[in-house]
């Protein structure tokens, strides 16, 4: 997946944008911006991919996108075939921190909006919301831009703000390279991974994306993600199985290997490592949730 920055420049005049989006699918571009988002997915299901996170998305799922933290949500198969009627909906609204100036969030009554908006760089799910609050969201497009509107999206950043049940996505390793990466030879190495954990990956194969020698990009790569390129690699095939386990197609040691494990016994050392639980545990206790 290529990286690109995209332009959210903003056509209303407006501090902040809501789009209605209704098409075949999503947009399938690995992509970036300076814009916090906020998804309300309505109608489609796939996988979601924020940083390093890999999961399955599904309608009424509300997800906060922290700026410049790249994201993309991929429908499922079904939606590219031809002939196909499946649509794919959400409303998403993009808005800069700073958005009603930059000394609003150093006020006390805007203190924990300014948390969320901290803890947003990791990406953040929101659980257990009720109907009636997804419907404001929903409606947030139909009030004319100004001071109506951005009452009500104030409002909706408070309660996000105090929710209880917040899940973070991206790993605090990616995150935090990402923010202090300079280097294009680094950003084609995430690229490379994504692309390919799969299959079998060498730290010879990834040092040579990045232009250096194994021993170099092993102490660089450890430096800036605080853990090894094996165990990088392993937490995002590792994502990836637990997004197949949720969907529950496949048999666990189908998933071993389309996750790019060549052994089912490494793959449920390295599940259990990550995951603190064994695949079959980890499926279970998503039946429950």
């Amino acid at each position: 997946m290529k990286l690109h920055l995209l332009n959210r420049n903003n056509r209303e005049n407006s501090s902040f944008t809501v789009t209605h989006h209704q098409e075949s699918s999503f947009l399938k571009v690995w992509h970036y911006h300076p814009e916090l988002e906020l998804v309300l997915s309505l109608k489609g299901t796939g996988t979601r991919f924020v940083g390093d996170s890999i999961k399955k998305f599904e309608e009424g799922d509300l997800v906060l996108i922290g700026k410049n933290l790249p994201h993309m949500w991929l429908n499922d198969e079904a939606y590219f075939l031809k002939g196909s009627k499946l649509v794919a909906e959400d409303i998403v609204i993009h808005f800069r921190k700073e958005f009603l100036g930059f000394d609003f969030l150093d006020t006390n009554e805007m203190e924990q909006i300014s948390k969320l908006f901290y803890i947003a760089r990791y990406g953040i799910k929101f659980k257990e919301l009720s109907q009636k609050f997804k419907k404001k969201i929903k409606n947030l497009d139909q009030l004319e831009v100004g001071f109506e509107r951005t009452i009500e999206f104030l409002q909706i950043l408070n309660v996000l703000a105090n929710h209880k049940n917040k899940e973070l996505l991206s790993s605090e390793g990616f995150v935090n390279s990402f923010k202090q990466n300079q280097n294009e030879y680094l950003d084609k190495t995430y690229e490379y991974i994504f692309e390919n954990f799969a299959k079998p990956i060498s730290l010879k194969d990834v040092a040579e994306v990045a232009n250096m020698n194994p021993s170099a990009f092993s102490r660089f790569f450890k430096r800036v993600n605080r853990v090894t390129f094996s165990r990088y690699l392993n937490e995002v095939r590792i994502g990836y199985a637990c997004k197949q386990l949720i969907e529950n197609k496949h048999k666990i040691a189908t998933i071993c290997y389309d996750s790019g494990f060549n052994n089912l016994s490494n793959f449920n050392r390295q599940f259990k490592a990550i995951k603190h639980m064994s695949p079959k545990e980890y499926l279970e206790r998503q039946k429950i949730d």
